[in-house]
């Protein structure tokens, strides 16, 4: 199997900003973000878009959207590529004296979400709606665009409603689509972000390696690695960490407070672990003390299994044929489970986008690619992700990924041929 290999001095540097040498180009980053959502704008009949989806908002503005009540911060491009930012009193006062790369910034009326929801009275939400889509159609107005369709990224009917009753033309839909496809491939520096985020990652698992011990609880040990990963200037909005029965099948209740005992299988899922927004989904297996022939055994399938897609992940592959690369529902063990068709088995074997959020294009799993299938491109990154169980236990493993243009490159590199033994 033949790997894409980066060239010589190629890939990941320091997390911090100097100005000795090229990182991660933060500017270059927004630019390139801006031109390739305009770029697919102008290609449609819309004359602006609202964006109120986080990830969309921050792909357009470089903002750092990390959720929120609702719609108390938006965005307008226009065709011209006009940006028009709306957000809360706070937010806009540091966003104007911090991001000098936006130049409209104004205050937001919160149309969706929790401030309506907790209004309680029905008056109240129409206000504010109202309030929000007149807001809108105004800038819409001043830029030019207000005898033009406007797109909406979200399908919210009371919002489409707001707008009519302001005459702006509406469309659900086509923003949506316009933002899957500028985001599906990623830049250079997207891509370097994804691996720092993949190292950032690696010193968790390496906290992890060095602090387990039996009699320490999931949480004690989970604690460790966050605080490692928030050392590093990680954004940790989510993860866990599981051992023994907790291990398979997935515990629901994430990290437990049970005490690790030897003999153990303990895997760390470092999933919506961010850096400068984009988010991880890696998965490691670690073993307390020796792992015995069948944890083993189990973990060279669950390993197999992901590197056989792997093989099959390259431009101009489609998401089908990679599928069948995929367990069967033999491998699945659909018995255990009682499941009779592979879209009941959601997560636990699939290849899911990776950016500024969690799951973007492309999905290759058997529960849905073999009728709707997709085709590859190069700059497609991914997460494959893989389980099996062991006994009473379980393994999980998982490879963040590149496509290149002769396969794919690995973001992730925590040795991954046998599970990560500690010694106690």
């Amino acid at each position: 199997m033949t790997f894409h290999e980066r060239d010589f001095m190629e890939g990941t540097l320091g997390t911090q900003a100097v100005d000795w040498e090229e990182r991660i180009n933060t500017q270059r980053l927004r630019a390139e973000r801006m031109e390739r959502a305009l770029d697919r704008l102008q290609a449609t009949d819309l004359g602006a878009m609202l964006l109120v989806s986080d990830p969309n908002i921050r792909y357009v503005t470089g903002l750092a959207m990390t959720g929120g009540s609702g719609a108390d911060h938006y965005t307008l491009l226009t065709e011209d590529g006009d940006v028009v930012h709306w957000d809360t009193a706070d937010h806009a006062s540091n966003q104007r004296k911090h991001c000098p790369w936006l130049e409209d910034i104004r205050y937001a009326c919160p149309g969706l979400g929790n401030v309506p929801r907790a209004s309680g009275r029905d008056s109240a939400r129409q206000f504010l709606l109202s309030k929000m889509a007149e807001l809108v159609a105004d800038a819409m107005a001043e830029y030019g665009v207000d005898d033009e369709r406007l797109g909406l990224d979200v399908g919210n009917q009371g919002l489409v409603r707001a707008f009519e009753n302001q005459g702006v033309d509406v469309d659900v839909g086509t923003a949506q689509e316009v933002m899957l496809d500028a985001r599906k491939t990623k830049t250079e520096d997207e891509i370097e972000c994804l691996r720092m985020v993949a190292a950032i990652c690696e010193a968790g698992f390496q906290r992890i390696k060095e602090t387990a011990k039996p009699g320490m609880k999931e949480t004690e040990v989970w604690g460790e690695a966050v605080k490692e990963l928030w050392r590093h200037g990680a954004f940790v909005g989510g993860g866990y960490l599981t051992s023994g029965p907790n291990t398979w099948p997935k515990h629901q209740a994430n990290t437990t407070d049970r005490m690790i005992r030897p003999g153990d299988l303990v895997y760390a899922d470092f999933y919506n672990i961010g850096y400068l927004g984009y988010r991880s989904c890696y998965y490691r297996t670690f073993s307390m003390g020796q792992p015995t022939q069948e944890q083993r055994d189990a973990y060279e399938i669950a390993r197999d299994n992901l590197y056989d897609v792997l093989d099959r992940i390259e431009p101009g592959a489609t998401t089908d044929d990679i599928a069948e690369a995929f367990p069967d529902m033999e491998g699945e063990h659909a018995d255990y489970y009682g499941a009779d068709e592979h879209w009941q088995m959601t997560t636990n074997h699939w290849a899911h986008g990776l950016g500024l959020q969690l799951y973007e294009v492309p999905l290759i799993w058997r529960g849905l690619s073999p009728d709707h299938p997709i085709e590859i491109e190069e700059g497609m990154t991914m997460a494959v992700e893989t389980q099996e169980p062991a006994g009473r236990q379980g393994v999980r493993v998982e490879e963040m990924v590149v496509v290149r243009e002769n396969g794919v490159e690995l973001l992730s590199q925590w040795p991954v041929e046998e599970i990560t033994r500690i010694e106690h």
